[in-house]
């Protein structure tokens, strides 16, 4: 029987959605192989059946306190040791810091194909991926051998959750070495609950909303919605937000079921880090704003007048 490992992000506490959905992706491989979930971290036996009940047939834990947080030597160390032990024909991890630090650097070394950033699979073997800013989408075809694979959040869904389902969870004993690199501290950002790039739907800013006070209003909107923030390069520029919500080609790539654009011009810097979202909406007061070429639906109109009335709309509508 073919194998596909899968490797588990775990963020505060818990397992980051991409993790279930690169399960959904390793399946859609082979229907055949066994999946097996590799989990690693300081404390992470407890959540690891998690993986179980969204596919994988087992999953394989790592734990040490020199896992507590990610480091390329360290990871690569433990990857390294499962991947000879388990012998997979593929690796599926999230395109995420981490998958797109450790995938090219254990590709490297040994001497396997990689594709990254794939927002779709077709049969076994091709792999669909934006390029140029997001402007097109290439096919790509593997040769056997040891493959690769990181899949881009938010865009293979996830398998549904069977509560019932079980599967073997054995700890792995590694001999972490001692690291050249030490983390001593973590600091967590702040700025919004959901994680951008796993959000379904994100109200972004530009700097259309003209300061940082006024900035303010997208946060009652996105707290109707259950949504994250985020902004333009522009808006994070001009100190109306933080960089950490920045989405575009030096920011985040995100790809939600609902991105409303707020006073955002529509720069092909930010476009290329949110033309994938499934449907778009932008709000603008200039009908001319390039923003409005790949919106779904457009409103035009002032910002200051339009986001308090969806807020309030919205509002009534969860209450009812």
């Amino acid at each position: 029987m073919s194998k596909q490992l899968v490797i588990g992000e775990v963020s505060d506490g818990g397992f980051r959605n991409v993790s279930f959905e690169a399960i959904a992706a390793a399946k859609q491989l082979d229907e055949s192989a066994e999946v097996v979930g590799v989990v690693i971290g300081e404390s992470v036996a407890s959540i690891a059946e998690e993986m179980v009940k969204y596919g994988a047939d087992r999953v394989i834990t790592v734990e040490s306190d020199k896992l507590k947080e990610y480091t390329p030597e360290a990871y690569s160390q433990v990857l390294m040791e499962v991947i000879e032990k388990e012998s997979p024909e593929g690796i599926v991890m999230g395109h995420t810091y981490i998958g797109r630090d450790i995938a090219p650097k254990l590709a490297s070394k040994l001497g396997s194909g990689l594709v990254s950033d794939v927002t779709a699979i077709e049969g076994s073997s091709q792999f669909i991926r934006p390029i140029y800013s997001g402007k097109a989408f290439e096919k790509v075809e593997i040769e056997e051998g040891l493959q690769f694979i990181t899949i881009r959040p938010n865009n293979i869904p996830a398998l549904e959750k069977d509560e019932g389902r079980n599967g073997n969870v054995e700890a792995l004993d590694v001999e972490v070495k001692d690291l050249q690199m030490i983390i001593k501290d973590v600091v967590k950002n702040t700025t919004s609950g959901v994680d951008l790039s796993e959000a379904s739907i994100i109200v972004s800013g530009g700097r259309g909303l003209k300061s940082m006070e006024n900035f303010k209003i997208l946060d009652e909107l996105a707290e109707v919605l259950g949504a994250a923030v985020g902004a333009s390069r522009g808006a994070c520029d001009a100190e109306y937000c933080d960089y950490a919500l920045q989405i575009g080609q030096t920011g985040k790539v995100v790809t939600p079921d609902l991105y409303i654009a707020v006073g955002l011009s529509g720069a092909i810097q930010h476009v290329a880090g949110m033309s994938n979202s499934k449907v778009i909406v932008a709000i603008n007061k200039d009908p001319e704003a390039e923003i409005f070429q790949i919106a779904d639906y457009g409103i035009v109109g002032d910002l200051f007048d339009i986001v308090p009335k969806l807020t309030e709309e919205f509002r009534k509508a969860v209450v009812s």
